[in-house]
């Protein structure tokens, strides 16, 4: 059984295969218009199942609106239009069509009712994806979307394994509540975690976002993650474990951002801080902590956004994103400076500014359900976000040390994209009714409490003082050229180390095979031209052609044991 009713993100899918045929002005509206058009008609439609139809004996859900899926499609058609209004300097249209795609198939994947369909949309953002890395050209970028076109296609697969599995031990595909309860959830689990930059599994985010174009970086860093925290709350709210997780993911990324040069990188760092929030919340499943989850992620994406904008400006007029490098340029670049530093309060949870209003729900339904330990490491975390990316970014960017770079402000489309993004953060922040309204779950909740408000001044208050202290006593880390290690070391130098040694243990095996086989080959060669008789298929004389074809099957049957075995 078919529908009317279509996956809202193939608005973006199917729009985009028109903009390699448009030029100019035209292309640039037409881009703009289709989430425009996408965000129009997800409203048109109501809550429910559509878009059903027959697989293998099995019914998919196609499309399925509901309050958690509605939310996260409507930021996700937010930041498709700002970020094409953002990125209108990348005049590719490969870049532009991937760009669609990707969003799109990140907006569908949010509406999947059934893992099949989920797996599909998967894994088309991992192929889109990757396109945004490579067009930045160079040779880091083409090695770094390698990597991550690998993990992200790997957290699919795994993802089709864990459905496989969990459909043979249920027979159900419906994308519901799963919980980590076999090991076909188990699976599941993993690639949502892949996706989502667990601990450990974090590292191809800080590899591949900084390596993106400009506008780039900006598209990926809305899409991807939250997608994997969207999985994560549709099927495994309440998961005990998620707790610890989310706590791990706040704390261990600031000491990592302190010490990065690379400005980009730091907020890569940060983003992984962020999403700790989010899993956090997941993982008490609450419906305050739930509702904390969803309005973070979707203040995240904006204010994220505005401070990846405000560093993809000034890499595109200065060159350079490096710390060591920068410095001084709000004399050239106040607009920016400017918004960077609306982003820096958002993600700091300054009291009027978006991440404030979500950050609460979260702190608050971790300390009425008990968890101490994890509400003392989310204070933490929120004193070293601001310390990092609130005070961090905007100061060794546009202030410190004046480097005597003088530049252009950035261009106008730019400018336009930072200064909606902006006031989207402060209304947010201001009056969060509108969003509270949207969330899964009744919101009875008020941010702007004398407690929330003083408690928060409170930690940025002493974040600040401890930066201070730390520049003017010459503790904090230096900006330096350097390089930092992380958890990828172990699989960018320790697998390579692995193949060779695999490959040094066996090469004599397969040196000896080899020579078998060849020996073999010229035996039967000598013995076919040695005999000339009637008493065998192969003793009479034959023509060098049947000669040849008998050597491609032997040399055949030797690759298929090679790779078999």
């Amino acid at each position: 059984m078919m529908s009317s009713v279509v996956s809202p993100g193939l608005v973006l899918m199917l729009g985009a295969a028109a903009v390699p045929f448009l030029r100019g002005p035209v292309r640039i509206a037409y881009m703009l218009l289709l989430p425009v058009l996408g965000l129009a008609y997800l409203w048109s439609v109501d809550a429910g199942v559509y878009g059903q139809m027959a697989f293998l004996g099995y019914t998919l859900e196609t499309v399925r609106i509901d309050a958690l899926s509605r939310v996260f499609g409507t930021i996700f058609f937010m930041a498709a239009f700002l970020s094409v209004l953002y990125a209108l300097q990348d005049d590719d249209p490969v870049q532009q069509v991937s760009a669609l795609v990707y969003s799109g198939s990140a907006i569908g994947a949010v509406f999947a009712g059934d893992l099949i369909t989920l797996f599909v949309f998967w894994e088309i953002t991992a192929i889109s994806s990757v396109f945004l890395i490579w067009a930045r050209g160079t040779d880091r970028a083409y090695r770094a979307g390698m990597r991550y076109l690998i993990i992200q296609v790997g957290s699919g697969v795994i993802l089709l394994a864990g459905a496989i599995l969990h459909v043979a031990d249920t027979g159900s595909l419906a994308f519901d509540h799963l919980g980590v309860v076999s090991p076909g959830t188990t699976l599941i689990f993993i690639a949502f975690g892949i996706k989502c930059a667990f601990p450990l599994l974090h590292n191809w985010l800080q590899d591949a976002y900084p390596e993106a174009t400009v506008g780039g970086t900006v598209w990926l860093s809305a899409f991807t993650t939250k997608l994997a925290v969207y999985s994560l709350a549709r099927g495994y709210a309440g998961t005990e474990m998620l707790i610890w997780i989310g706590a791990t993911m706040t704390a261990f990324p600031i000491f990592y951002a302190v010490i990065e040069n690379d400005l980009r990188r730091v907020l890569a760092y940060s983003l992984n801080n962020q999403l700790g929030f989010m899993v956090c919340g997941i993982g008490i499943g609450t419906e305050m902590a739930i509702n904390g989850s969803v309005a973070h992620a979707f203040s995240h994406i904006l204010y994220k956004a505005l401070l990846f904008m405000s560093m993809g400006a000034v890499l595109f007029r200065a060159g350079t994103i490096k710390g060591s490098e920068l410095g001084g340029l709000y004399k050239s670049m106040p607009w920016t400076a400017g918004f960077c530093i609306v982003g820096a309060a958002s993600i700091s949870a300054f009291p009027l500014f978006s991440g404030f209003i979500s950050k609460a729900l979260i702190i608050t339904a971790a300390a009425e359900e008990g968890y101490v330990i994890t509400w003392l490491v989310l204070l933490f975390a929120s004193a070293g976000v601001f310390h990092h990316s609130g005070i961090k970014i905007p100061f060794f960017a546009f202030f410190a040390h004046d480097s005597g770079i003088r530049v252009r402000e950035a261009p106008w489309n730019m400018l336009l994209a930072m200064g909606i993004t902006a006031f989207l953060c402060i209304a947010i922040g201001v009056y969060p009714k509108p969003l509270y309204d949207i969330l899964p779950f009744p919101v009875d909740f008020a941010p702007y409490t004398t407690a929330h408000v003083i408690t928060q001044l409170q930690l940025l208050m002493f974040s600040a003082l401890a930066f201070t202290w730390l520049q003017l006593t010459g503790l904090y880390p230096p900006e330096l050229r350097s390089t930092n290690l992380d958890f990828d070391v172990t699989y960018r130098k320790g697998l390579p180390a692995l193949v060779s040694a695999f490959v040094a243990a066996f090469a004599p095996l397969d040196r000896g095979f080899r020579r078998s086989a060849v020996a073999l080959v010229r035996h039967a060669i000598a013995g076919v031209f040695r005999h000339h008789g009637p008493e065998g298929v192969l003793a009479r004389t034959i023509h060098a052609g049947n000669m040849v074809m008998w050597v491609v099957v032997l040399l055949a049957v030797y690759l298929v044991l090679y790779f078999l075995v």
